[in-house]
């Protein structure tokens, strides 16, 4: 007879309770209390890190079909997802308010004892910002990352975050979703009258641009070189130094494409894509926020001392809060909006696509 399901059995608490062995309480060392609790507040990140690339498994596996219906399930179950994601990032910044009950005393007898081991080599934490797109080349002090020696990764974990990085991530993925948008089909505009037909080949776009830019301030004007760049590809009038923290990763169409989404979000037909945009905007600003806790944290424990694993503390975090931005195209879309009564008159073809979901007829 098979035996019943036990709780402690289903949840494998025998291997989950037993996996705390603190190193100062290895013969020979003096134990320290508050080992126990960075050795859980860690564990329980890792536990949640599994279950955010468990979901974001889902939703590239939906980014990577073919065709995406914003009316069925996909679209949907994605937005789900991603807040769920969300959630658990707001669950990991308040497990930080934890850690920070053991004073910088408490840490310092057994801080040692960890040495070269650092939360740098968290295997999962890295394949969670690949998936996302953050490339190893883009990374601040990217050399850290190639390190296999005493302090960086291991050859197995190395090799792993390599062929993940080598896979389409979440933001590639958006971004060719973005690029099938079907909404500037020519046959959704037969009835729009563009005011404006210089200086670009994009109907509605001319127009909108000269709305953004009659609404620029005096100091504002070299934002439309700006616009330019991130939505028709025009090369920078700027020095590579400016041009760098608006280089997008979108390409311009994408581009585009979010932005129209963005400022027309009310219609039915754009609120799950809007919802989607949004929660990435969110899960950037929540990773942020993340360092930042983590980085205000090491400076209280370690000062300006050297991490465990040979990296520069506080100082490689600061550096990698600043840098380590994944969804900034779309962040950085509210730059680029006008008042919402100055914008275009869509068309009534392309009103009627958004507003209603299309029959099967239409289909």
């Amino acid at each position: 007879m098979q035996k019943a399901m036990y709780y402690r059995d289903y949840l494998q608490l025998d291997k989950i309770l037993t996996a705390q062995a603190p190193e100062s309480c290895q013969p020979g060392n003096e134990p320290a209390h508050d080992e126990m609790l960075f050795i859980i507040i860690h564990q329980a990140y890792e536990l949640w890190f599994k279950q955010i690339l468990f979901e974001l498994d889902y939703v590239c596996g939906v980014f990577n079909k073919p065709a995406i219906d914003d009316n069925a399930e996909d679209l949907n179950l994605v937005r789900h997802r991603l807040n769920r994601i969300i959630r658990i990032l707001e669950l990991l910044n308040q497990q930080v308010g934890i850690l920070e009950t053991m004073t910088p005393l408490d840490f310092l007898e057994f801080r040692n004892l960890l040495t070269p081991s650092s939360g740098f080599q968290s295997l999962q934490f890295r394949l969670l910002e690949a998936r996302l797109g953050l490339q190893m080349d883009e990374r601040h002090q990217k050399d850290y990352y190639k390190r296999t020696n005493e302090g960086g990764f291991d050859q197995p974990d190395y090799s792993t975050i390599n062929k993940t990085e080598a896979t389409p991530a979440l933001l590639q993925l958006v971004n060719n979703w973005l690029e099938r948008m079907p909404f500037f089909d020519p046959a959704f505009w037969n009835d729009y009258t563009p005011k404006n037909t210089s200086p670009t080949p994009y109907f509605f776009w001319n127009d909108y641009r000269s709305i953004y830019q009659s609404g620029l301030t005096e100091r504002e004007t070299s934002r439309i070189d700006d616009f330019d760049a991130v939505f028709f590809g025009k090369p920078s009038t700027h020095t590579a130094a400016q041009t760098a923290p608006i280089a997008p990763a979108f390409s311009a169409e994408a581009m585009r494409a979010a932005l129209f989404i963005m400022l027309y979000r009310d219609f039915p037909m754009f609120q799950a894509s809007y919802q989607v945009l949004d929660s990435l905007i969110e899960i950037d600003h929540l990773m942020a926020n993340w360092r930042h806790k983590h980085l205000v944290m090491v400076r209280r424990m370690i000062g300006m001392r050297v991490g465990t694993g040979n990296t520069s503390g506080a100082g490689y975090l600061e550096g990698a809060l600043s840098k380590h931005y994944v969804f900034r195209d779309l962040s950085s879309l509210s730059t680029f909006l006008i008042e919402r009564k100055k914008l275009p008159r869509l068309p009534v073809a392309l009103i009627r696509k958004l507003s209603y979901p299309p029959t099967a007829a239409e289909g």
